[in-house]
């Protein structure tokens, strides 16, 4: 499973911060560095817009 982060993100940092295996690379939108991503869900769980999905 992955994830992917849509244009829903507002680039407000809460994803980047729960992350614990610090796979969240930031940007206008940030995105996952899937090689770091060990598809634990916690972003999905904190992201306040919805905007982390699995693919």
């Amino acid at each position: 499973m992955a994830y992917r982060i849509t244009d829903d993100c507002l680039a407000c940092g809460t994803c980047l911060e729960s992350c614990p295996n610090d796979a969240i690379i930031e940007g206008d939108i940030y995105k996952i560095d899937a090689d770091k991503c060990e598809n634990c869900g916690t972003c999905i769980e904190e992201c306040p817009t919805g905007a982390i999905i699995e693919e």
